[in-house]
């Protein structure tokens, strides 16, 4: 084609504006996602102190307390009840300036407890119980829990510090695309429009709220079929077309992020979720804002 005429030059204006005009959709629908998330960093020792955030020790219960154990099979082949591990605890209080939509509760204490020897994946209805946390609203009713009897001492962590701040958190590529389905399938530019909006993808990052930081894949949807009684373990294969489709137009808005726990180090102590991976305690929002925690749900993904 000839370039005296101009068609060239046209159709390379068209293209530079179709592609503008893909990259502003884009960084519009990112911030309309936009939501805070509290960064947490897991680095110092710490002493103890009742009721304070922080990660491993003792947890601060009441003396009704019983504590969590899950029944299944262990690495050495043993079928049986086995503590579950203390991962951390909040003061809702130290939080609350840092939770700027209001979502947590601005009193009491949050625990979080998950069983680390096998590392329930979360694919599996099976999985229920591997995680719990709990909410205790009286601070004055609380008090160092001893250890069960029958856990052994590598599942007894340390205690570390944990510092609070806050940051803007927007979608990774695997969550924009299952609300904006065929809106890009170029994860690099969708990155570097990201990182335009003052958000990078972290190395290692511990938060709480805001969106997730995944390895491996949108996780809502599969907590919503998962709920629904759904084995993922193989696949979506026998889960119902109009069951998947249901999920996917529902569970981005309706599952948030209640905790990410990255790998932790301090010392000669590391914890690792399967191959550099990480946990994520998921929760809807009916059950966030009436204090149901008893019905969150924790997937791992790694490497």
């Amino acid at each position: 084609l000839p370039y005296k005429n101009g068609y060239l030059s046209t159709v390379c204006c068209d293209i530079a504006i179709k592609i503008k005009e893909r990259i502003m959709s884009i960084k519009e629908k990112l911030e309309s996602m936009r939501r805070n998330s509290i960064v947490l960093k897991i680095a110092k020792k710490e002493k103890y102190i009742k009721c304070a955030t922080r990660f491993g020790g003792q947890p601060d219960v009441p003396s009704d307390f019983v504590w969590p154990t899950f029944e299944g099979e262990s690495y050495d082949g043993v079928v049986k009840d086995r503590p579950l591990t203390f991962i951390a605890q909040f003061n809702c209080a130290d939080l609350a300036p840092y939770d700027t939509e209001h979502l947590l509760l601005d009193h009491g204490l949050l625990s979080f407890f998950y069983e680390t020897d096998v590392q329930p994946w979360g694919y599996n209805p099976k999985d229920k119980g591997g995680a719990r946390v709990y909410w205790f609203e009286d601070l004055s009713k609380l008090s160092a829990a001893d250890f069960p009897v029958d856990m052994e001492e590598d599942f007894k962590f340390p205690m570390i510090k944990i510092k609070v701040s806050n940051q803007i958190s927007l979608p990774g590529w695997e969550d924009f695309t299952e609300k904006y389905v065929g809106e890009t399938d170029d994860d690099d530019e969708f990155e570097e429009i990201r990182e335009k909006l003052g958000v990078e993808e972290p190395d290692e990052c511990s938060k709480m709220l805001g969106w997730a930081d995944t390895i491996q894949g949108s996780m809502p949807i599969e907590c919503e079929l998962i709920q629904r009684g759904y084995y993922l373990g193989d696949g979506w294969k026998n889960i119902p077309e109009e069951v998947c489709k249901q999920a996917k137009e529902e569970a981005l808005d309706h599952w948030v992020l209640l905790f990410q726990l990255d790998m932790v180090e301090c010392g000669d102590f590391e914890l690792m979720f399967g191959d550099s991976g990480r946990i994520y305690y998921y929760i809807t929002k009916e059950d966030l804002l009436a204090r149901r925690f008893d019905r969150v749900w924790l997937m791992l993904q790694c490497c």
